[in-house]
């Protein structure tokens, strides 16, 4: 049995392969009784990719794809926390913090020392390398 796909055409003039909902022709995107509800999650998703812009420039964030780049958020939230009331909960959250930092520290330092190894065996790493092929 063939499955139904939305009646609708793409903008080049190829025909939608989404599925229509259950009782009409259209998908969820091209059916006009949701064409409203569709504009306005277009509008959040914009506003959203603005505000996740405008953040990551005022807080020099990158991601989170990096130790530097998670030392910078751990930073960020314990500034924000410094400045906050003091409670029980801003307590374990600043202390969690200091955790993380610590174990960023001890990665950092560990891949410094990695790279200094590898640094200083040089060539003989290279050779040992080709031995084992």
């Amino acid at each position: 049995m063939a499955s139904r796909t939305c009646k609708a055409r793409k903008q080049d003039g190829s025909p939608c392969m989404a599925p229509p909902r259950t009782e009409g022709d259209f998908c969820r995107l091209h059916d006009p009784d949701t064409a409203n509800e569709v504009q306005e999650a277009r509008r959040l998703g914009g506003l959203r990719r603005r505000k996740e812009t405008t953040v990551a420039v005022a807080y020099d964030f990158e991601g989170l794809t990096t130790v530097p780049q998670i030392r910078r958020l751990v930073e960020v939230a314990a500034f924000d926390l410094l400045s906050a009331d003091n409670t029980v909960q801003r307590a374990r959250t600043l202390a969690y913090l200091a955790q993380t930092a610590a174990k960023l520290l001890e990665v950092g330092e560990l891949e410094e020392r990695l790279e200094a190894v590898e640094a200083s065996l040089g060539p003989r790493l290279q050779s040992l390398k080709g031995r084992r092929r």
